[in-house]
């Protein structure tokens, strides 16, 4: 039978017990009411009887101490505090010596502090670790706990107990369990034949790490165990092994490591044997990682390699993964001086274009070298001029259906920048200059590529017009604040490059190879409100509106009727396309932002198109959260739009897919709606949905209930996905204990708080 509880009371560990009194290292103060000496040195103590040393303060109702052994025996209510790790033990009776520090304590309850170290989506909690048993030895710093309980709940009635017949304690370093049963207040979860929790700072030790229990309506149970293995104090690895009981395993391996001081990083394999009918079978790589070279030198990398969109549609627990259709990877070494960079990087970028076998858009940079100046002041005699220059040399490559470049086609590019400023009574005038040459060691032709160079020319001329600001201050407190500014930003540019003949010609890249010629004004106007509250000033509210108007409206050639035209113009205003063909005016672009108090947040940022009068692309987003209470809100449109004003009428149709379409039509809703967080105590309760409105259809929703106690919380998830090849309904539960960890189907990133 495990032993009672503790006496003791929730300890407060940011409050230091003074000690003034305290003895130096190696002496002892021996107090009692009655204090009796005989034969020597041995000292017999009764009523409030104590022992303190620099370190332990030991009292009883009765002690027997011999100070030449150093062995003390105690009886009647027995404290044993050790001040330095924050221990306390109460006992029935002690047997201690003071020179070795080792002892047995009986009918032992006691308290160790554990480090709290806060992490994204763990339970902690400032509970100490309590113990009780039988019987206890200390050996130095060591503590072994025989038929006993631990435990980090509050005390009498504890949400969960661990029960064992010997626990292996070390303050601030580890506890060991063994042949011990985890209990939920009285109902046994499960027995383990060792356990292991590290009590350091950070904590790195080696051991097997709790299972995973769920159930999902594609694969039936799941059932996963994992090891963490902690090679040496610069690199570990986390081996995960799940078993889907219709038909597949996963592996998950995550590989970090710290080789130097000023360098880390962090691989994670994932990879699934799918023998399913689905047959979903698949891999995916991450890894991010940093060096510091010396000379300001640097080092940055990320890989994101996926082996199908099909794998990551079926086995991704995250919807936003699951749709987006891209994986990046890039790896560059750079460094900073005066005002010049020098950049290598190396990329490879690949598009999935379906699911099938093979459709996907491959594009290698290997390498590609950039050296480039901002901008530098030369002269400021007559007039103001500042330089500028970018220029880079890459290897590239470029793969897709039935379209493939040789393995390294040759790119060179150097771009000089000439920019003066005039200024008048507020007026801000900033030309610039430019001339941009590029040689391709490869071109293109009607979707074919040819074997022959191609050298790009091109002039750019830029001219910014900056008014003066139109301010008003509104002295008077509102709601907002205690005073409150409005200005307005009107803003006129001109951009206008000739000499790219060529467009057409030119392999697509990246931005680079969007240069087409243009001749355009864009006017664009800001309005914001400023809130000054108490000494600190917020922007609370900015509309920006702006147009583009194009005095050549096939781009020198670049635009062709009827099909999608993606130009360095237009992406650069709006990430919407909207050319079809030829056009004089874009469409008017809106964004708006509104952060009127803490908590409340919006933004909406539209496309009206005045050619077909009415409203293309928008995407809207509203939270608002105070408290522990959540909600949040979205909408994205994209309307459809065919290439060819005959299809019009088709786009009426819920899948259009007879007809070529400007973009892909889109009509989604998210919403998001809560109560809690991650350490609310109490009920916690959470919704999150997409829903998409022109397939009628949810395609992802997770409903999640958690309950907090003060050390520990029990989280139930419902999941539905609905989208691509998956149609799924999966449960997902997890337990967490306070400053320990979890175990379950519900991982910490998948949770809503």
């Amino acid at each position: 039978m495990a032993a009672p509880g503790p006496a003791t009371v929730q300890p407060n560990f940011s409050v230091k017990i003074p000690r003034p009194n305290a003895p130096p290292e190696g002496e002892w103060n021996i107090g009692a009411d009655h204090r009796l000496e005989t034969e020597g040195r041995i000292y017999h103590l009764r009523g409030h009887a104590s022992i303190e040393g620099a370190e332990l303060l030991l009292t009883a109702d009765e002690i027997d101490y011999d100070e030449d052994t150093g062995n003390a025996q105690a009886r009647g209510n027995v404290t044993f505090h050790q001040y330095v790790k924050d221990e306390e033990i109460h006992a029935d009776r002690v047997e201690y010596n003071t020179h070795d520090e080792t002892g047995k304590f009986y009918n032992v309850r006691g308290w160790s502090r554990t480090h709290v170290v806060a992490r994204p989506g763990v339970l902690t909690s400032n509970n100490p670790l309590y113990f009780a048993g039988e019987w206890a030895e200390r050996l130095q710093d060591k503590y072994i706990l025989h038929n006993g309980t631990v435990t980090n709940c509050k005390l009498p009635n504890p949400w969960w107990t661990l029960r064992g017949p010997i626990f292996d304690i070390i303050p601030d370093e580890r506890a060991i369990a063994r042949r011990s049963v985890f209990r939920l207040k009285w109902l046994p979860l499960f027995y383990t034949p060792y356990f292991y929790k590290s009590l350091e700072k950070l904590p790195r030790k080696s051991g097997f790490l709790t299972p995973l229990i769920g159930h999902s309506s594609l694969r039936g149970y799941t059932y996963g165990v994992g090891y963490y293995w902690a090679i040496n104090r610069s690199y570990d690895v986390t081996y995960r092994f799940q078993d889907f009981t219709l038909g597949a395993l996963a592996h998950h391996i995550d590989l970090r490591g710290k080789p130097t001081a000023g360098s880390d990083f962090d691989v994670i394999f994932y990879g699934v044997q799918d023998h399913t009918p689905l047959k979903a079978s698949g891999y995916s790589i991450y890894g991010a990682g940093k060096a510091d070279l010396g000379d300001g030198f640097t080092a940055r990398g990320a890989i994101d390699y996926l082996s199908s969109l099909t794998f990551r549609q079926a086995f991704t627990q995250s919807f936003n993964e699951a749709i987006f259709s891209a994986s990046s990877s890039v790896g560059f070494i750079t460094k900073h001086w005066s005002t010049f960079s020098f950049d290598t990087a190396f990329s490879r970028l690949e598009n999935f274009q379906s699911t099938l076998p093979g459709d996907t858009i491959v594009i290698r940079k290997l390498p590609e070298v950039d050296f480039s100046s901002r901008d530098h002041q030369i002269s400021e005699s007559i007039i103001p001029i500042w330089v500028s220059f970018d220029s880079s040399a890459a290897l590239l490559n470029r793969s897709q259906l039935l379209f493939q470049t040789r393995q390294f086609v040759d790119r060179v590019d150097l771009t000089p920048h000439v920019m003066t400023a005039f200024d008048w009574k507020g007026f801000h005038l900033v030309p610039s200059f430019s001339f941009e040459e590029t040689h391709y060691g490869e071109q293109q032709q009607n979707q074919t590529i040819i074997g022959r160079g191609l050298n790009r020319s091109s002039r750019e001329f830029d001219v910014e017009l900056i008014a003066p600001s139109l301010e008003r201050t509104f002295d008077r407190k509102t709601w907002l604040g205690d005073k409150l500014k409005h200005v307005i930003e009107p803003r006129v540019s001109y951009h206008y490059v000739t000499g790219v003949q060529d467009f057409n010609e030119v392999i697509r890249f990246d931005g680079a190879d969007l240069i087409s010629n243009t001749n355009q004004l864009e006017i664009s106007l800001t309005n914001r409100i400023y809130a000054k509250r108490g000494t600190d000033v917020f922007e609370v509210f900015s509309w920006e509106l702006k147009q583009e108007r194009y005095f050549d409206p096939t781009f020198g050639g670049a635009v062709i009727p009827g099909q999608r035209n993606v130009i360095l113009s237009s992406a650069e205003l709006t990430p919407y396309a909207f050319l079809s063909g030829p056009r004089n005016y874009s469409p008017i672009v809106s964004a708006f932002r509104a952060s009127p108090k803490p908590g409340y947040n919006l933004e909406w940022r539209t496309d009206y198109d005045p050619l077909v009068h009415k409203i293309v692309d928008s995407g809207v987003t509203a939270d608002f959260r105070r408290g522990n209470f959540f909600v949040s809100a979205g909408h994205n449109l994209v309307a459809c739009r065919p290439l060819t004003p005959a299809d019009d009428g088709q786009c009426q149709l819920l899948n259009p897919n007879s007809i070529r379409l400007l973009s892909p039509k889109a009509n989604q809703l998210r919403g998001r709606i809560g109560w809690g967080d991650p350490n609310h105590r109490g009920w916690n309760a959470g919704f999150d949905t997409v829903y998409d409105y022109r397939l009628g259809i949810m395609q992802f929703g997770t409903a999640q209930v958690t309950y907090n106690t003060d050390c520990c919380g029990i989280s139930v998830q419902l999941r539905r996905f609905n989208f691509g090849v998956r149609d799924e309904t999966q449960f997902l539960v997890s337990f967490s204990v306070a400053n320990m960890g979890s175990f379950g189907t519900l991982r910490k990133q998948e949770r809503l708080f």
